[in-house]
């Protein structure tokens, strides 16, 4: 055999389980088709931590608590932005406070804690700009706000650091039953192994027999950037859910800036968009939205579907608005379901610690001079708007798993996202990756191989 265990997907799910199985005595492979791993993960790096207390279902409220009780260990250990900000759920009617009056009851019944009800008096001690009538509100300590991308990343690097193979660039065409496991074929490769991981939900190969998938997209996600100097942020995430499903958010992301995000069924234009959040965020401005940002929304049942787990086969639907919430619990399960059915010990040689790197912008002024006379490209600020160096961006290019790409630049990194949008430094971070990556210029792509960001030189010259 040539792995022990593959895992299809290096979004944020197998990322994470990837790292739970690199702590044993197992060959692991991790295959991703995209240039770069943790693709799922949205450009917005903030995501809300939930803690259960708004789920239906029942399965993935536990999931979601499970999975918010590791974050403060997680965030620690790996170096990664997360705060505690807490959450408020706002009713503005009747029938939203009879709601939230289910839900708390429900909550108790869960068995969660510090979780509790408060009048409208409370919130708007709490949240003085709220623009919106509340009459109460449902708020838990426990809601948070991290950075998915920085997690995904950490997983992925202490995974590799731990040895499992990552393979990029590579696409699953099938999988199919073996005598003693399963032979896994891509665009480029064909292994055998004793056991697979499926992340990849809305994918059938044969070992599924045409399965039908329900990962399907339930609405629209309308996501706005503002500007640093906004006064309208809010210092809890606050957030309403309509009669009719609609919910808007206001995130107060964990780099000081603020989010506002709009999940409905209706594909609805900016202005529309706008319009719906300044019914809870008092006083937007144009001037004041750096960015927006579309995607789909995603309500799904999360399956972790371990039936065929004595032929060595598991598979993981997760496409749901609280995935990052729950990636921590999946991933711990999944590891559990791998051990007892391998012969593993835990490693006696397993580095439970990300390599070390530095945000120039959160350091003080002698940290930074301390780590200029150690690199001067530390010195050499590349983005303006968000205060990167040369130095942040050259060791993300570096780094295990490191970036190829425009994309990968600047999730890393985060440059390019302030409010010039890239238009000040977009072609100094193309230039270094190139020159880092031995490429030439026009070979650099934004995210994949048919995005080349410059198509060919204007003019050649033998000097200047």
């Amino acid at each position: 055999m040539d792995y022990d265990v593959l895992i299809l997907g290096g979004g944020i799910i197998g990322c994470a389980a990837a790292y739970e199985l690199s702590k044993y005595s197992l060959n692991i492979a991790l295959i991703e088709k995209d240039y770069d791993i943790a693709d799922d993960v949205a450009l917005i790096n903030s995501a809300v931590v939930y803690d259960g207390m708004e789920c239906d279902d029942s399965m993935i409220s536990k999931l979601e608590a499970m999975g918010n009780s590791m974050f403060d260990e997680l965030s620690q250990k790996f170096n990664v932005p997360f705060k505690r900000t807490g959450g408020l759920l706002i009713a503005g009617n009747d029938k939203e406070e009879q709601k939230l009056i289910q839900l708390y009851d429900r909550a108790v019944k869960r068995g969660l804690q510090n979780i509790q009800l408060l009048d409208s008096k409370e919130v708007y001690e709490m949240e003085p700009n709220l623009n919106s009538k509340v009459t109460k509100a449902l708020y838990s300590k426990n809601i948070g706000v991290v950075c998915p991308y920085d997690l995904a990343i950490a997983y992925a690097e202490v995974a590799f650091d731990n040895g499992v193979n990552f393979k990029l660039e590579e696409e699953v065409l099938d999988i199919q039953k073996i005598t003693r496991g399963f032979r896994v074929e891509t665009n480029k490769n064909k292994f055998t192994c004793k056991m697979v991981i499926n992340t990849t939900p809305g994918k059938s190969y044969s070992i599924d027999k045409n399965e039908d998938s329900f990962q399907n997209s339930t609405g629209h996600l309308k996501y706005f950037l503002f500007e640093r100097e906004f006064k309208g942020i809010f210092s809890k995430i606050v957030f309403n859910i309509s009669e009719q499903g609609e919910r808007v958010y206001t995130i107060p992301s964990v780099h000081g800036s603020a989010i506002a995000a709009l999940a409905t069924n209706d594909n609805i234009n900016y202005a529309e968009g706008v319009s719906k959040v300044s019914n809870l965020v008092n006083g937007i401005k144009d001037g004041d939205i750096t960015s927006f940002y579309k995607s789909a929304f995603y309500d799904n049942l999360v399956l972790i579907d371990d039936s065929s787990v004595d032929k060595g086969y598991i598979k993981i639907s997760a496409k749901h608005y609280a995935e990052v919430t729950m990636t921590p619990s999946i991933a711990s399960i999944i590891c559990e379901t791998v051990v007892s059915n391998f012969n593993c010990k835990l490693k006696k040689d397993f580095h439970d610690k990300r390599r070390e790197f530095y945000r120039f912008r959160d350091l003080s002024n002698e940290e930074r001079d301390q780590i200029i006379q150690l690199d001067k490209r530390y010195g050499k600020i590349v983005c303006l708007c968000e205060k990167i160096t040369e130095g942040e961006i050259v060791e993300s290019i570096r780094r295990p798993l490191g970036a190829r790409t425009l994309e990968g630049v600047k999730r890393r990194t985060g440059a390019t996202l302030g409010s010039c949008q890239g238009s000040y430094c977009m072609n100094k971070i193309v230039s270094i990756l190139a020159r880092e990556t031995n490429k030439k210029i026009t070979d650099i792509v934004k995210d994949s191989k048919n995005s080349r960001i410059i198509l060919n030189r204007i003019k050649e010259f033998d000097g200047v």
